[in-house]
This record gives C-alpha cells, sequence and structure tokens, in this order.
C-alpha cells in the first residue's frame, strides 16, 4: 500500500523544517482509512469578523473580513451614518458594531402636543397653552372662560391649572 501524504501537510512541514517531501517516513505520518492524518499544527485564530473561510489544509484560513455593519436587516459601509426611525441617529463603527443615539426631546409647553410624521418631537401647533377647567387656553393673556372668570396660565408651568380670579357677575357659578 502506498503512503498518500496531503500536500498542505507537506508544504507545512517542508517550509518550516526545511525537510524534503523524501524525508517523510509513514510512521511520521501515518494514513488510515479517510485519507492521510497529520498532526495538527498550531493553526492562527480565525478573525471573528471572518464571513468566508477555506479549509485547503491543514489550518482554515480567511479569505474575506466583514467591513459592513448589519442593522435591522440592512447593511451600512464602514463609518456611514443612517437614520432608522426620526429620532435615531446610528453610524457603523469600525469595529462593525452600529452605534446609535435616541434624541432627548424637550418637554412641550402645552397641554395638547401633536407628533407631526417624519418629526422626532412633539411640537404644540398652537403655541404654548393650558388648562382652565376643561378649556385650553393659550398662555401670555388672560382669558374670560366664562361670565365670572378670567383666568391666565402660569408662566412657564403649562401642566398646572390656570390661574383664575372671579369677576363680578349677575348670580352666576364661578369655575
Amino acid at each position: 500500500m502506498a503512503l498518500h501524504i496531503h500536500e498542505a501537510c507537506i508544504l507545512l512541514l517542508v517550509i518550516p523544517g526545511l525537510v524534503t517531501s523524501a524525508a517523510i517516513s509513514h510512521e511520521d505520518y501515518p494514513a488510515d482509512e479517510d485519507g492521510p492524518v497529520c498532526d495538527q499544527p498550531e493553526c492562527p485564530k480565525i478573525h471573528p469578523k471572518c464571513t468566508k473561510v477555506e479549509h485547503n489544509g491543514c489550518c482554515p484560513e480567511c479569505k474575506e473580513v466583514k467591513n459592513f455593519c448589519e442593522y435591522h436587516g440592512k447593511n451600512y459601509k464602514i463609518l456611514e451614518e443612517f437614520k432608522p426611525s426620526p429620532c435615531e441617529w446610528c453610524r457603523c463603527e469600525p469595529s462593525n458594531e452600529v452605534h446609535c443615539v435616541v434624541a432627548d426631546c424637550a418637554v412641550p409647553e402645552c397641554v395638547n402636543p401633536v407628533y407631526e410624521p417624519e418629526q422626532c418631537c412633539p411640537v404644540c401647533k398652537n403655541g404654548p397653552n393650558c388648562f382652565a377647567g376643561t378649556t385650553i387656553i393659550p398662555a401670555g393673556i388672560e382669558v374670560k372662560v366664562d361670565e365670572c372668570n378670567i383666568c391666565h396660565c402660569h408662566n412657564g408651568d403649562w401642566w398646572k391649572p390656570a390661574q383664575c380670579s372671579k369677576r363680578e357677575c349677575q348670580g352666576k357659578q364661578t369655575v
């Protein structure tokens, strides 16, 4: 029976030890029914971002390293910036990781903020305001809410109910 030595194993042995293929004996590298048996050399570790590994010899080799980021099923180039939503800003880092920041919205100065399409933070379409009972009144002016009461919003404290003062009226209830 002839001894068959895997070519990659010979190359690994020939180069480091300057050994010729003629010097390799059956005792050094025995064969079994599956083919040659190599002593497993110290193989370099495969890069964790390796996407293509070839097994052509005794050691696996990385042939392609990932140079993009994946985020919610989409690929992005290294250092590419993107907005997955109106409130998020993200970047594909050289480490192939996506880092995102989320907008920190200021508290709207009204009791009825509106979320507009493609905008992150809510807006006060009618400006600052507050509640006088169940009525929304604009900030900065006095508003006659009924026959007996005039109200105004607290300065900067829109979440507080309006301050109201009772006026002279003919037998009407006050708020």
